[in-house]
């Protein structure tokens, strides 16, 4: 197997700390998009769409969503699992990694996408031209807002989002976390679940320095 990525933009940090914390490792191409390298002739042939991570199987087949290609190497390394022990906690962890993309990830992505002058025609991942919406920056600050008593509310009395390990929601609500800095965003101090779950999830996914 071969990946294609970028680490430190989100997506594909979701997959080199799921590879960290199954103690993996795969033979790897960053493609630096900070350059717009996603865009060359060259791995539009490997991905049309233009975005990273791309897992290519050993047979060719490629695999480009980030869920997805998560899944699958969950399944390469069981231990430890990631989708829970259980088909009801799998489904439940499918839908906890939805939710956080929509209310989390997307949210950040519209107030960093439809500013500045690095995502000019840019405004959405992809190999089309999207123009920039800046009412959609407030809006996704509004998002924001929500997200954080949202996810505290649901962490109240629990270790962890779902089940009694931590999963692949756990790693997908870090890497949000993380994200909300790129917006200057942060864990709100009255969101004391979520702060108390963030230190005791980070050490678990993060490679230490």
């Amino acid at each position: 197997m071969k990946l294609y990525t970028y680490p430190a933009a989100p997506n594909p940090r979701r997959i080199s700390l799921l590879l960290h914390y199954k103690g993996e490792t795969l033979a790897s191409e960053h493609v630096d998009i900070g350059k717009g390298e996603q865009f060359s002739a060259g791995f539009k042939a490997i991905n049309p769409a233009c975005t990273v991570p791309v897992l290519e199987l050993d047979d060719g087949v490629r695999l480009t969503d980030t869920i997805a290609i998560a899944r699958y190497l969950d399944h390469c390394f069981p231990a430890p699992p990631l989708f829970g022990d259980t088909p009801l906690e799998e489904a439940q962890v499918l839908g906890w990694c939805h939710r956080l993309f929509l209310e989390g990830f997307v949210p950040v992505a519209e107030v960093l996408r439809n500013q500045g002058e690095v995502f000019i025609d840019r405004a959405l991942p992809g190999a089309a031209p999207v123009a920039q919406i800046p009412a959609l920056v407030e809006r996704g600050r509004q998002r924001i807002a929500a997200f954080w008593p949202m996810l505290d509310a649901h962490l109240q009395g629990r270790a962890f989002i779902v089940g009694r390990q931590a999963s692949m929601a756990d790693l997908d609500a870090l890497v949000v976390c993380d994200f909300m800095g790129w917006v200057k965003e942060a864990i709100p101090p009255s969101c004391k679940a979520v702060q108390a779950w963030y230190q005791r999830c980070q050490p678990l996914f993060v490679p230490a320095d």
